[in-house]
């Protein structure tokens, strides 16, 4: 899957079906993992979650060792834009 793809669905499941977690171990290694709210879970590349964080687009709690992320304002907005009325954000 191209990289923006994998940015776009994170948003969009963080939009609604479920939440990030980056834990990292004691040697500074970090797995990316979004938790589905059907109890699924899913390996994010930490490329595509930095590339986020970066443009403001998600943020965290910034905890060792699990960090939990959130749409931001500007992330919200986004998955809003692209998905238009009808998303859980823009109820129609």
């Amino acid at each position: 899957m191209h990289p923006a793809q994998i940015r776009r669905r994170l948003l969009l499941a963080m939009a609604g079906q479920g939440f990030l977690k980056a834990h990292r171990d004691i040697e500074g290694g970090k797995v990316c993992i979004l938790h589905l709210l059907d109890g699924g879970e899913e390996i994010i590349p930490p490329a595509a979650v930095e590339y986020l964080v970066e443009h403001g687009l998600i943020d965290s709690n910034k905890k060792f060792p699990a960090a939990t992320f959130w749409l931001t304002e500007k992330g919200k907005q986004f998955v809003a834009r692209r998905h238009g009325k009808g998303t859980f954000l823009q109820p129609q």
